[in-house]
């Protein structure tokens, strides 16, 4: 008997839907182009990509945990997927789950390959890498705070067809994901997100709908918005001019709701954007 892959049994189904619908449609609608059969995230294992997992069919939705957070599994009875971020402090090597499958645990393995990510140095004020002990006070503060806004679970599920995000703000790609910064020849953790070069004042845009869950200024980040688009992923944008949403603000994808700034530790005006999944800054790179 023929063996098929998850993708290839998903394709086969949509062929047999596509077929049984063309049959009774006008030939202009049979002729429109196919759509976008790429799956967002991309899949990339390594320290700060995302693993997506074949789970295979279920009459329940699977369900895992993994950075004692739970995991998000999206697809349906037919084909459902794992989508697992993976922490940039991972080290290379196999990795396995334990997933409930029907009420039946079932281990899944995935290998993480080793990535070599570029060095940065800046120079930047002493007071913002030597700490005086207010300023660190504070710092502690905040993350406290934003260990309490990492863990939010609250939104429902996304679908997987909307997990394809929009770039929030126009311009130049100014530092990528996982970049390791040196600050004043002192080394600090990889960079957490990518930075997009922008006037201040520019508008900064949803790139998936989601709801505002923290709206601060921060000793490092400077003006700051959370959003939670459901199943432990999470947006986070940084340095903001100007906030235009609250706490609660249910936003679509396209809506405006902050504007590009250089608040907090910056050398310039732009936006810093961190993408958040199961608890792992992952490579917002992977959802464009």
């Amino acid at each position: 008997m023929t063996s098929f892959s998850a993708l290839e049994r998903r394709r086969f189904v949509q062929w047999i839907s596509q077929s049984a619908l063309l049959a009774g449609v006008p030939a202009a609608w049979a002729a429109k182009p196919a759509a976008d059969n790429r799956l967002w995230p991309q899949d990339s294992r390594v320290p700060g990509g995302v693993a997506r997992l074949s789970l295979g069919p279920a009459a329940t939705r699977p369900q895992f945990s993994t950075n004692d957070a739970p995991g998000l599994v999206l697809g349906d009875m037919i084909e459902w997927t794992a989508l697992i971020g993976i922490p940039l402090s991972t080290a290379p090597g196999e990795y396995s789950l334990q997933v409930n499958l029907d009420g039946q645990m079932r281990d899944k393995r995935y290998t993480v390959r080793d990535k070599q990510y570029v060095e940065q140095r800046l120079k930047v004020s002493p007071k913002t890498v030597d700490l005086s002990p207010e300023d660190n006070a504070r710092y502690e503060r905040e993350s406290t705070h934003l260990k309490n806004v990492m863990a939010s679970l609250v939104q429902p599920l996304p679908k997987a067809q909307e997990l394809h995000m929009q770039v929030p703000v126009p311009g130049r790609r100014s530092s990528s994901f996982g970049l390791r910064r040196v600050f004043n020849g002192q080394s600090r953790n990889p960079h957490s997100g990518m930075d997009i070069a922008a006037p201040t004042g520019t508008p900064v845009k949803a790139p998936l709908a989601g709801r505002v869950i923290d709206v601060g200024d921060y000793f490092f980040n400077g003006g700051t918005v959370w959003l939670d688009h459901g199943g432990g992923l999470l947006t986070m944008y940084c340095h903001l001019s100007q906030v235009n949403c609250k706490l609660g603000d249910e936003l679509q994808s396209g809506d405006a709701f902050c504007k590009v700034g250089a608040t907090g530790r910056v050398t310039g005006p732009h936006l810093h954007w961190s993408v958040m999944l199961n608890r792992a800054m992952v490579d917002p790179a992977l959802f464009i």
